[in-house]
């Protein structure tokens, strides 16, 4: 069982930075590909960036030179970096972990953050 903690978000003008934080607990957590995703509301959940267990990183299009992924398994955390934020980031973010063994999967998510960009 995985518990993840997401934090950081907040309220921030456009064209600032934010620094989310996604803390897991439980063993295991390097073997796990991490990911954050977001849903606006009225809008599907959209995955915003993921990165696998040996560090491969993939963005969507719209978030691509603007924010970052990274993991640091000493702290079992999972970061994103978003800079030049626009009003469009405006979401409720998600932390996801998951992985496959023993030929079963398992996946889990945080209780969301919620980041407002707005002047």
């Amino acid at each position: 069982q995985v518990q993840l903690v997401e934090s950081g978000g907040g309220l921030v003008q456009p064209g600032g930075s934010l620094r989310l934080s996604c803390a897991a607990s439980g063993s295991m957590f390097s073997t796990y590909a991490m990911a954050w995703y977001r849903q606006a509301p009225g809008n599907q959940r959209e995955l915003v960036a993921a990165i696998t267990a040996g560090g491969t990183t993939n963005y969507a299009d719209s978030v691509k030179g603007r924010f970052t992924i990274s993991r640091d398994n000493a702290k079992n955390t999972v970061y994103l970096q978003m800079n030049s934020l626009k009003p469009e980031d405006t979401s409720v973010y998600y932390c996801h972990a998951a992985r496959i063994y023993s030929g079963r999967s398992y996946d889990y998510w945080g209780q969301g953050t919620q980041v407002t960009v707005s002047s």
